[in-house]
């Protein structure tokens, strides 16, 4: 209902472009380092019911946490699909790429742990708006039978909410709590804007495409999850309440991390076809490949080599 260029996404899947090198590295340098609440480093704590150690950690609120555990998954889930759609410039194919997945998300464990949870909370996003996704108009568009399509989309769609109300079990009620709330909610909502602004800078157009869809997945989970009370989801009181691009994007983006983990179910039975030696072989080219990067990124002061190794997978 806007100005710009409809896209048909089943026609330009996420995959490998050949988009790296420097402005690729400057986009996600960018996510990082300027979007920052003035602390370097976070803990794997989880924003989950039943978890008593939430308020825990090395002098981060868990605002801050959640915020860099999104980032970070949703990072670490781009990079899988990535892996998972190579292109082998040998063979001309596309396929998985076992070392790619190791190097980039496998060799560390807390990149995993990001897409299960930015997974969750889209999933508990899609349970808390299940009314009003049921009673979406998807299909009235002229020169179709929106009845005949209606019912096909919405009988897909009442799977997927009675999907994510059995596992969607992300507690939003445990954050923006305390007298600096409104503060730090309005602190998260600009850095994440400012997430979808630096994507605007990637060059590569399949990339910017997928990476604003997904961008904007996620941002309207957190609508939804902080920004709604239970009267604006009413359908019947509020038809307007998501675009049709937000309702697109956040179907697309939890498609994208059902993939992902989908992909990493792949690699894991990749892997244990390996023999030992072939095992030993993709670890000793992840270790090589790493120390090298780490080296190239401090030689050129870009980034500390705690920066590299610990969790910002440039």
């Amino acid at each position: 209902m806007s100005e710009g260029d409809y896209v048909d996404l089943t026609l330009n899947p996420e995959r490998f472009t050949g988009y790296t090198g420097p402005s690729a590295h400057r986009v996600w340098s960018s996510i990082y380092e300027e979007n920052c609440f003035g602390v370097s480093q976070f803990d794997t704590l989880g924003a989950f019911s039943g978890d008593d150690s939430l308020l825990d950690g090395d002098g981060q609120c868990l605002e801050q946490r959640v915020y860099y555990k999104i980032i970070s998954g949703l990072h670490a889930s781009i990079s899988t699909h990535i892996c998972q759609e190579d292109f082998n410039q040998t063979t001309g194919k596309w396929g998985p790429n076992l070392q790619c997945f190791i190097s980039r998300i496998a060799s560390h464990p807390e990149r995993l742990e990001y897409i299960y949870f930015n997974t969750v909370l889209l999933l508990r996003a899609v349970a808390r708006i299940g009314p009003y996704l049921s009673a979406y108009d998807y299909c009235g568009i002229p020169d179709t039978h929106p009845g005949e399509a209606d019912a096909f989309t919405l009988e897909k769609l009442k799977d997927v909410v009675s999907i994510a109300q059995n596992v969607g079990r992300f507690d939003e009620t445990v954050l923006f709590k305390g007298e600096n709330a409104a503060i730090l909610k309005e602190e998260f909502k600009q850095h994440f804007r400012n997430v979808s602004r630096i994507m605007d800078c990637v060059g590569c157009d399949k990339c910017r495409l997928w990476g604003k869809v997904q961008t904007s997945g996620v941002g309207t989970a957190l609508k939804i999850l902080f920004e709604l009370d239970e009267t604006a989801l009413d359908p019947k009181l509020n038809h307007n309440l998501l675009s049709r691009s937000e309702v697109v994007s956040l179907i697309n983006t939890l498609h994208r991390f059902t993939e992902s983990l989908v992909a990493v179910e792949n690699f894991r039975k990749m892997w244990a076809e390996q023999d030992r030696g072939g095992q030993g072989r993709l670890l000793d080219s992840t270790v090589e490949k790493s120390a090298e990067g780490a080296a190239k990124a401090v030689g050129e002061g870009k980034y500390s080599a705690h920066h590299y190794v610990t969790g910002n997978h440039i």
